[in-house]
Order: C-alpha cells, then structure tokens, then sequence
C-alpha cells in the first residue's frame, strides 16, 4: 500500500471513524483505488491534504474511459466527497454528479423485497442469527444493526431503539411496535440467557463472518430484501393502500389530499429506515 493509501485508510478507520464497518470498509477500498491510479498516472501526491480538482477529474475521466456503470461511479465519486469533506476541500468535487455527465441513477425496487424462508432458517444452526434475520423482516434493520441488536438497550413500551454506534452514519433512531409478531420476535431475544445478539465469545467482525457464512449456507442470500419488505408492509399499514412497487398506484395518479398524505408517510418511514430524505423511499416503494 502506498503512503497516500495508507493515510487515507489511517483516516477512514482511526481519524473519521465513521459508519458501520461494511461502509468504512468499502470506503477504504475505493479511496486506495484512487490512490493508486492517481499515482500510476504520476501524480506526486503523498499527503490526502494535497487533493486538488485535477485529481478528481482525471479519475473521473478514466473511470469514464473505462465503462464503469453509474451506481459505480455514484459510490466512488461519494468516496471522494468524503476525502474533500475531511480535508476542508469540499470544492473539488462538484456537487451532483450532473457536473460530470453521469445518468441519475433510480433504483427499480420491483422484485427486491422477499420474505424469510421458513424451512431454510431452520436450517441455521446458531439461534442469535435466526433473531437477527427476524429482525431485519420485522423492523427493518440493516444486517449490521440485527447484529449489534442488545434488547437491553433497544426496549421501549412502544417502541424499540437503535443506538448509533449500531447504525449507518451513527444515527439514533426509534422504530414503533405495531403489531403481534413483533411483540413475539421481542419476546423470542428476551429469552436468550443475555440480551444481545453477539454472544460472549464473539466480536462484531466475527459474528457477521459467521452471518455470512450461515446464511450463504443455506441460500438466504440478498437479505436487504427483508428490508424492502418491511418498508412496503409498514406504507400499506400507514396508507391504507399499496405502494406503486406492490401495484398500488404512483404519486402522480394521487389525488392532491392523497399525495401529500404519501409524501407525509414517506418521510417518516424514511426516518424509521435511519434515513432524512424523501427520494430513499423511492428504492423501496416505488414512485
């Protein structure tokens, strides 16, 4: 690793500690990409302070040249707004990604949400990671989240809490119990011999190793799609109606008292998704 590299990856992991430890990681690998191309090309840059508009256009531009698909180049180019953020050079990177002539990108959430496979959980040998993947369809928790999940913390009266040092971006949240089975699901992880979903002996990385390797096992595969389905099933609970990916009918056929009553439930269930924007809804409902 060169010393650009490693001073980038010093500041993803140590200095800006911030995020879960999937985004820091894969932050960490996109920005020693950078740095490896810049430094292949010739750039004499040695210090992340010394980032300047060239660099960003020059792999920009090469990324371009090489048919690098726009979701990839939405993710990198996010990797080096934080580079320039850190560094107080936020204008080295343009603003939106139309600067660069790169298509929007609207994730098409048909076909995303799936249900928990009831005789392949069965299948997972380790009880603490069955109540993860419950969590994940009952709350809508990111994996990292039904992971770290300690209902010591998290149980309310009404509602269960999501520290920050669980969640993407270090954002506390609550999320509201509304129904039975999640009374039952709390219920199941109250019985546990410890709260938590790591056990004693275990650490975060390894615990999501053994997710990993468990769930690939037996073909639980793409399990953010609990997430979807979570999403979809809590906007039909507010609404009353379906979401446009579930058939329902989009935001411009609403009528006016309809659609600001959509608008108002999209953002509070991005809020309950660790979210602040109305446009996230989009990937999992649909517009």
């Amino acid at each position: 690793m060169s010393q650009l590299g490693y001073m980038l990856n010093y500041m993803v992991k140590t200095t800006h500690k911030e995020g879960g430890f999937n985004t820091r990681d894969s932050r960490s690998k996109l920005l020693n990409l950078a740095a490896k191309q810049l430094l292949a090309k010739g750039f004499k840059l040695r210090d992340p302070k010394g980032l300047k508009t060239k660099h960003v256009n020059y792999l920009v531009e090469k990324w371009q040249s090489e048919g690098i698909a726009p979701k990839t180049m939405k993710n990198r180019l996010s990797a080096l707004r934080w580079w320039a953020d850190k560094i107080g050079k936020r204008n080295v990177v343009a603003k939106d990604n139309d600067s660069y002539g790169i298509p929007r990108v609207r994730s098409n959430p048909i076909g995303k949400s799936k249900q928990l496979d009831q005789e392949k959980l069965t299948q997972i040998p380790c009880d603490r990671l069955k109540l993860s993947l419950r969590l994940q369809q009952q709350f809508g928790l990111r994996r990292e989240e039904s992971i770290k999940f300690d209902l010591s913390y998290a149980m309310r009266s009404d509602h269960i809490r999501i520290k920050g040092s669980w969640a993407k971006g270090g954002k506390y949240r609550e999320i509201p119990i509304t129904r039975q089975s999640q009374l039952d699901l709390l219920k199941d992880i109250k019985a546990l011999p410890q709260s938590t979903l790591i056990p004693a002996d275990k650490n975060y990385k390894q615990q999501l190793e053994r997710y990993e390797r468990e769930t690939d096992k037996v073909g639980l595969n793409k399990n953010h799609g609990l997430r979807h389905h979570y999403t979809r099933e809590r906007y039909l609970e507010l609404t009353g109606w379906q979401c446009p990916a579930d058939g329902g009918p989009s935001r411009r056929a609403l009528s006016a008292e309809h659609y600001a009553i959509d608008t108002a439930i999209r953002l509070q269930i991005s809020k309950e998704l660790g979210h602040e924007r109305l446009n996230i809804t989009y990937s999992y409902l649909g517009s």
